[in-house]
């Protein structure tokens, strides 16, 4: 499905409207030791960089005067709840500390009083927009398990919520998610699976050159399945197993999220960016039942959503011109 995207890039149509823009809010929690507060304010320093360079609004949570105004984990709620709904952008939530699991719940621990999975799916249940909550964490898991749904793309640092060391994932994403070096199907921008997957070889490269245990496992839901999907499970940008339920691979989304958009990304309408990612999901859910079908309904079901991408594509060509014509 991607070979079809770069037409579509290239297409130089005018800027979307300004005022609606994904929201980034970045919690960086209790630090506990000096050396982890340096390394968690390196990766709240490089997601703020990377939300401004993408046009996106930044909150950062955690790094004021705690002795003075509202605790870190009322304005953690208090970010949230404002943010939740009023725009058709993704809300990107960005856990950097310490997490905890004491068997039903996990936490992450903010200075002050901590925020569990539970009370963070309750924050979350007015949310009327697209959802990034990346936890990176130790003892991270049960945030996807907890979190998962349709709509919603999760990251965390573990596997489960007995990996209870310190997570390296964490600054590992917040140093990938802009990085050109980990765009994988080179089309000028770094996605979120992207990110998650050169992270995720990052933090494998530091266990494996020292010789020692790995303590962190990531996985990535964007399936809505609960399950989530480990790095080891993609060939490039594609997962090589399916879900176990039927529903769709884990990835697509993510690979369709971008936190800085190249320049030609930039240029599409957003209502045109929204309606391209829909047809692509589709036509990955049909190739990935191609085997299970004849070759005429695999091509009696491809017809309709390639008729579509055309119809796209003329739109976007005429809007072009016209652009164009008007800059002239």
């Amino acid at each position: 499905m991607y070979i079809l995207i770069p037409f579509l890039m290239n297409l130089a149509i005018g800027s979307p409207p300004p005022a609606d823009r994904p929201s980034v809010v970045i919690a960086v929690g209790a630090a506990g030791a000096p050396e982890y507060a340096s390394a968690f304010r390196a990766a709240a320093d490089r997601w703020k960089a990377a939300a401004l360079k993408g046009g996106a609004e930044a909150v950062l949570i955690g790094e004021g005067n705690e002795s003075t105004g509202p605790s870190d984990h009322d304005q953690l709620r208090e970010a949230i709840s404002a943010r939740v709904a009023g725009s058709k952008e993704p809300l990107w939530i960005v856990l950097i500390g310490h997490g905890t699991f004491d068997g039903k719940e996990a936490k992450f621990n903010l200075r002050g009083l901590d925020v569990s999975d539970t009370e963070m799916a309750e924050w979350l249940k007015p949310l009327q927009r697209p959802l990034a909550l990346l936890n990176g964490s130790s003892a991270s898991a049960p945030f996807l398990n907890r979190l998962s749904a349709p709509g919603r793309i999760l990251v965390t640092a573990t596997r489960s919520g007995s990996e209870s060391s310190y997570a390296r994932f964490g600054l590992a994403l917040a140093e990938t998610i802009a990085d050109p070096a980990a765009d994988l199907d080179k089309d000028g921008q770094t996605s979120l699976l992207e990110a998650y997957l050169a992270a995720s070889h990052r933090v494998d490269e530091f266990y494996r050159t020292r010789s020692r245990l790995a303590t962190e496992h990531p996985l990535l839901d964007d399936n809505g399945d609960r399950l989530g999907t480990p790095p080891d499970w993609f060939r490039g940008v594609r997962a090589t197993r399916g879900a176990r339920n039927g529903a769709p691979a884990d990835g697509l989304r993510a690979h369709q999220l971008h936190l800085v958009p190249s320049d030609r990304e930039r240029r599409l309408p957003a209502e045109v960016r929204r309606h391209r990612d829909e047809l692509e999901l589709a036509l990955a859910a049909i190739r990935d039942r191609k085997s299970q079908m004849p070759e005429d309904d695999y091509y009696r079901q491809l017809e309709p959503i390639m008729l579509e991408l055309g119809r796209l594509y003329r739109e976007a060509e005429s809007a072009a011109a016209k652009e164009a014509g008007r800059e002239k």
